[in-house]
């Protein structure tokens, strides 16, 4: 992987951190912790990295785009088990 790469995935990845941090300035509805910042930068990172490496890996477009997605859906899933415990493991405090 190229520096490049890791440096805009890092971009990224901040930037959307900086979503829930500006508005914990805002309201009080989002309180997150040190530990939620780096959970959340730690699961946005590692599906950049993930994103990449099947840019890298797989030849076609068609594969590349079927992977990303699985990525992306498996992101989500984990977040919304974090954030709210849709499936009721441990995870999520319940």
């Amino acid at each position: 992987m190229r520096t490049k790469d890791l440096t805009i995935t890092w971009f990224i990845v901040a930037t959307i951190l900086l979503i829930p941090l500006f508005a914990m300035q805002l309201t009080k509805e989002v309180n997150w912790s040190g530990f939620d910042f780096l959970v959340m930068g730690s699961l946005l990172f590692l599906s950049g990295l993930a994103i990449q490496f099947v840019r890298y890996k797989l030849k076609t477009r068609k594969n590349r785009i079927i992977a990303s997605l699985a990525i992306l859906i498996l992101l989500f899933i984990i977040w919304a088990e974090l954030a709210v415990g849709i499936f009721g493991t441990p995870f999520a405090g319940s």
